[in-house]
């Protein structure tokens, strides 16, 4: 089972999806582009501490975190 983490103003959100199913794995990427395409940022993680920012969709990524680009002033 893999994860996509949705980090925001309110904390997380956890949407799980399974890698052998098509259509849930259909759902992972549509919410992959929906998120990259408002902006957010995408890594995964590789081991403890390691992340590598991702611009595609991975369906074989364990955890995919999404956080939202910061706004300076």
């Amino acid at each position: 089972m893999a994860i996509q983490i949705i980090m925001d103003a309110n904390g997380d959100s956890r949407h799980e999806f399974e890698r052998c199913d098509l259509e849930s794995v259909s759902q992972a990427e549509r919410r992959f582009l929906e998120l990259t395409g408002e902006g957010f940022t995408a890594a995964t993680r590789k081991g403890p501490g390691e992340v590598d920012l991702v611009r595609a969709f991975d369906p074989t990524a364990e955890e995919t975190l999404f956080f939202p680009r910061l706004v300076g002033g």
